[in-house]
């Protein structure tokens, strides 16, 4: 993680987790504080009546620091789904998660039609085995109704010690008033690398999340997959409810398979918010295939290294379209121990797309029977305040889609999308196997 300073001496840090009950960081900017324009004096100048006229007027004495932490919620939350203020213990708990171990339930949210709606449950947590899945709506915390509630709040509400219950009242698609979950609380510490060998000389790598460590995990997983070996035959990196995390950890896993190019870029409004990474050629993997899987749940750094590969025509992309979360956040500290997460910028993969409010448009389209459809599955077009997408609309009659499900399939219970992954892999080798005695 790269941290650099601003001219007031402020550590700033970037951003590129989905706006939900997991936050992660990413590398780092110098910001500069500009004086307030001519322009907004005025506006300031009403602001400020306000503040004074709450002070002498309302009904209780109010503590001046809560209306203008107030204030600023209001003004960041007026923005986009993504920018927030985060007061000093919001700021320090935000700081512990990218080690990838907090206290709570497991859980990504997010904001549909002004409901909080789960994005993604974390595999192996208290949500994931209490049975709540992407698309609930969740309609009450403990005893608090979520009407108009902020994320902040309710992960506020969703956090605390392991071993302490919280109540979660969902509405789910058959459900004929909310039903009660009753979850207990653990120390979420989500494992960013598994793997395990596959059939055939084939590898298998999930990434949940893109921590500090994900890099070195992975090494870890090709070392022990014997990835160099001459009798690897191909991997399948997994990407499906990854919500993103790191974006320098997003750069080095997509580094580990890419000689030289362009990984990703980002572009805001002034010039200190363009970076560009580049791939190198030391350390790269050896030119086997690969297959990345990804769902709705596949987020920011995920998207990026998902785009980084098709656009090189590294990896062959399957699944569904992606979540679709384009932008940066930069994390700005103040100077009362608060911080503002501010959306600066958007990032595009190597050949110039926008990845906001669109996603990654799989190369082969296999649906998850278990997902039910699009019904209830909640992407970044679907928040309030999102930034419009960029550019046309993907040429989806250039992919291939994958329709035939067996009754038998529709039933099952195994992975769909793996094991067409594993059938892709397989019939590339028995091709080139015939290939080469035609040759």
């Amino acid at each position: 993680m790269r941290i650099v300073k601003g001219i007031f001496g402020q550590k700033i840090l970037l951003l590129t987790a989905v706006a939900a009950a997991v936050i992660i960081f990413t590398g780092g900017i110098s910001y500069k504080v500009s004086a307030v324009p001519v322009k907004a004096y005025e506006n300031i100048r009403i602001f400020t009546d306000a503040l004074a006229t709450v002070q002498e007027n309302y009904t209780e004495e109010v503590n001046p620091k809560t209306l203008i932490y107030g204030a600023i919620k209001g003004m960041l939350q007026s923005l986009d789904p993504h920018s927030s203020f985060m007061p000093p213990e919001d700021y320090k708990e935000m700081q512990v998660e990218t080690k990838g171990s907090f206290g709570g339930i497991g859980i990504e949210i997010g904001v549909k039609d002004n409901i909080l709606t789960v994005i993604s449950p974390i595999e192996d947590t208290p949500a994931f085995r209490a049975g709540l899945k992407a698309g609930d709506r969740i309609v009450k915390i403990n005893d608090t109704h979520t009407k108009d509630m902020s994320l902040t709040n309710a992960v506020k509400l969703m956090r605390g010690p392991k071993g302490t219950k919280v109540t979660i009242y969902i509405m789910r698609e058959g459900f004929k008033e909310p039903k009660p979950f009753e979850i207990i609380r653990d120390v979420i510490e989500v494992k960013s690398v598994k793997f395990k060998p596959l059939e055939d000389g084939i590898g298998y790598i999930r990434i949940t999340q893109f921590q500090e460590r994900t890099g070195s995990d992975l090494e870890d997983a090709f070392n022990k997959l014997g990835s160099r070996n001459e009798n690897f035959k191909g991997l399948i990196l997994d990407l499906r409810n990854n919500p993103g995390g790191l974006l320098t950890q997003a750069v080095e896993v997509s580094d580990k398979f890419l000689k030289s190019g362009m990984v990703v870029y980002t572009k805001g409004r002034i010039a200190g918010q363009d970076m560009k990474f580049e791939a190198k050629a030391e350390g790269t993997q050896p030119d086997y295939p690969i297959i990345v899987i990804v769902n709705s749940g596949s987020a920011s750094a995920s998207e990026i290294v998902a785009g980084a590969l098709q656009d090189h025509k590294r990896a062959v992309v399957l699944g569904v379209q992606t979540f679709g979360k384009g932008s940066v956040q930069t994390i700005i500290p103040l100077s009362d121990g608060s911080a503002l997460r501010l959306t600066t910028s958007k990032y595009y993969t190597p050949s110039g797309r926008s990845i906001q409010a669109k996603g990654i448009e799989p190369d082969i389209v296999v649906e998850d029977p278990k997902d039910g459809g699009a019904r209830g599955i909640l992407r970044e077009k679907d928040l309030e305040r999102h930034l419009e997408a960029e550019g046309a609309a993907p040429e989806k009659d250039k992919k291939i889609k994958v329709e035939e499900k067996t009754e038998k399939e529709k039933g099952d219970a195994e992975d769909i999308q793996l094991k067409r992954a594993v059938e892709y892999l397989k019939s590339w080798y028995i091709f080139k196997d015939i290939m080469k005695k035609a040759s």
